[in-house]
């Protein structure tokens, strides 16, 4: 597609921008939660309405029963010339309201107002996650059609109403929908940008396996004055265990625990230095002032590139009102990794529970509970999908777009890995301050005008750049 064509697609974009912003506030109406059964009828009602939104384009679009909520899929092949074949996914369903009373307005009725620093925002619910994201990439297909009769490459679209609660029916409904997924690789928006100005790709983005352990010993709570100092005391045990998965220099103690761990390539991590994420600017913001990860690392690679190991909760003993003097016969914790490209879920799992036995004292055992684990995910640094759409960021925001990593995991992204063989190019227009999953959700109006403008000359660049 030439760029000649480019342009009138932009000026499109913003001639139209006042509708594209009713179809979005017509969604943005619909409570479409899906943690809570009350909310069905409104998750159906949304990927209804998307539906039909998506065919007005020239989709073929299709509402599908999952075990749960159901999914849409809408395809359009242009083409057998060869074009690139790209999956764009999203979810329409969003996160329940609570605590209502501190939304400064109706969750599900969208305003434009004032942010306190002179912003346009959108407020409501599922504003920006997922429901401003998704819709940035529909208006970029509406004007690319409007304008030229067509779409720039081939196009599937996919979108779920269960990502709040887990996708646990999103992956055999992928399994079950293969053939009509087929593409070359998937694009994501349900990420965001460095800052208000400067657009970024999250390039990858941390796996995560989640362990429960249960130290075991008496055969039922004691009364510490008679066996204190003779019996076990399994929240000692535990805590002792615990306190040595790390060491004086922030570095996690688990043998074998950084096997296939890679540095950062030496011209992503100096484009990550100038970002100069500081203690002052990430920590003071919530209390805190010094740097808690591997000692000889940036903070921004703390958080975003290297593994991590954090302790989420520990329960054991009486922890009621008042004293009650007992030697518990049990206590567990629940420990979270964030692992990276390289590490083995499984293989970090049995390591961690291998550490956790072979410093067990006697008259001691340990449990264990499963509760979840999903790989890292990594894309190619010179991925030809990733370099034509971090050119058409920066065409369009007049900053460079950052590769940058995310702490975070996002299933998704490693189910279309495992289940679809396709990669993903995660773009999105979200902001830290953006509330997702709190009151006062928001979009910045800039980010979803911007955004729809940005899908658009993505779309251009993955046409010029091919297959």
């Amino acid at each position: 597609m030439s760029n000649a064509k480019l342009q009138p697609v932009l000026d499109r974009i913003d001639a139209d921008f006042d509708n594209s912003l009713e179809r979005l506030f017509a969604l943005l109406r619909i409570k479409s939660i899906s943690a809570d059964p009350a909310f069905a009828g409104d998750c159906k009602a949304a990927a209804d309405h998307l539906a039909r939104d998506i065919a007005t384009l020239g989709f073929a679009a299709e509402v599908r029963p999952t075990a749960g909520h159901p999914a849409i899929v809408a395809k359009m092949n242009g083409s057998t010339d060869g074009r690139p074949h790209v999956l764009f996914y999203g979810h329409y369903d969003v996160q329940p309201v609570d605590p209502l009373n501190l939304w400064h307005r109706p969750p599900f009725e969208p305003v434009v107002t004032d942010h306190a620093d002179g912003r346009k925002i959108i407020v409501a619910r599922g504003a920006e996650d997922d429901k401003g994201q998704l819709m940035t990439f529909v208006e970029a297909c509406r004007a690319w059609k409007s304008v030229t009769g067509s779409l720039p490459v081939d196009i599937t679209i996919v979108i779920e109403g269960e990502e709040e609660v887990g996708s646990k029916n999103f992956v055999p409904f992928l399994e079950a929908n293969k053939g009509d997924l087929k593409a070359d690789f998937a694009l994501v928006c349900d990420t965001g940008m460095w800052d208000q100005n400067t657009p970024a790709i999250t390039t990858a983005l941390r796996g995560l396996v989640y362990d429960e352990v249960k130290i075991k010993a008496a055969n039922r709570d004691l009364h510490s004055g008679i066996f204190g100092g003779g019996a076990r005391n399994p929240i000692r045990v535990l805590t002792n265990i615990l306190g040595a998965l790390h060491d004086d220099n922030g570095h996690i103690t688990i043998p074998g625990f950084y096997d296939g761990v890679k540095d950062l390539p030496p011209d992503i991590l100096a484009q990550w230095k100038k970002l100069n994420l500081t203690p002052e600017s990430f920590l003071k913001p919530i209390g805190l002032s010094i740097p808690a990860g591997e000692k000889d690392r940036l903070l921004i690679e703390q958080v975003s590139s290297r593994p991590t190991c954090d302790i989420n909760g520990i329960i054991g003993g009486y922890t009621g009102e008042g004293s009650k003097t007992v030697i518990p016969a049990e206590a567990s914790a629940k420990v979270s990794f964030r692992l990276v490209e390289g590490q083995n879920p499984d293989r970090i799992r049995k390591a961690f529970r291998d550490y956790v036995t072979s410093r067990l004292p006697g008259d001691c055992t340990a449990e264990f509970i499963d509760h979840s684990n999903a790989p890292a995910i990594a894309l190619d640094w010179n991925m030809k999908p990733l370099a034509a759409a971090k050119r058409a960021l920066t065409d369009e925001w007049g900053k460079e777009a950052l590769l940058i990593a995310s702490g975070a995991s996002i299933p998704i992204v490693a189910d279309f890995k495992r289940t679809l063989g396709l990669d993903t190019v995660m773009v999105g227009f979200g902001l830290e301050d953006d509330n997702i999953h709190s009151p006062n959700e928001k979009y910045d109006l800039k980010s979803f005008h911007k955004g729809i403008r940005s899908w658009a000359r993505i779309l251009d660049a993955f046409a010029e750049a091919g297959k």
